[in-house]
């Protein structure tokens, strides 16, 4: 029997909490798709930073998400797209950007751009 877990959502765009159930076998995104519930993505493969979420609280499983370095995985971060709960959870959704900036920035903050790839550091 698979077992449910309750995810609590914060959306910091909008605001709005919401709390739904979501089971140990499917995406969380997919799910809270499938109660209503309209949160950010693009590609659904993990591959990008849209649905992005930082785990306030409970334990996530995301194997798939390559988007994601492992220093971020490590700091609490996770894309709901290829994430399933393993236990309850509490999340706050991310602006893409700063996502993009915590993981990349190193790469492009030096200036030392060339045809949009970063030259190799001194």
């Amino acid at each position: 029997m698979t077992q449910n877990h309750k995810i609590k959502i914060r959306d910091r765009k909008t605001g709005t909490d919401y709390t739904l159930r979501v089971p140990e076998n499917r995406y969380i995104l997919h799910a809270v798709e499938h109660q209503g519930v309209d949160l950010p993505f693009s590609c659904r493969n993990g591959a990008c930073t849209t649905c992005a979420v930082r785990v306030l609280s409970g334990e996530i499983y995301q194997p798939e998400a390559m988007g994601l370095s492992p220093d971020l995985r490590e700091k609490g971060y996770a894309l709901l797209c290829v994430s399933y709960p393993r236990s309850d959870l509490e999340v706050e959704t991310q602006d893409e950007d700063e996502v993009y900036e915590l993981q990349f920035g190193r790469y492009f903050a030096k200036g030392k751009i060339r045809f949009g790839l970063p030259l190799d550091e001194d």
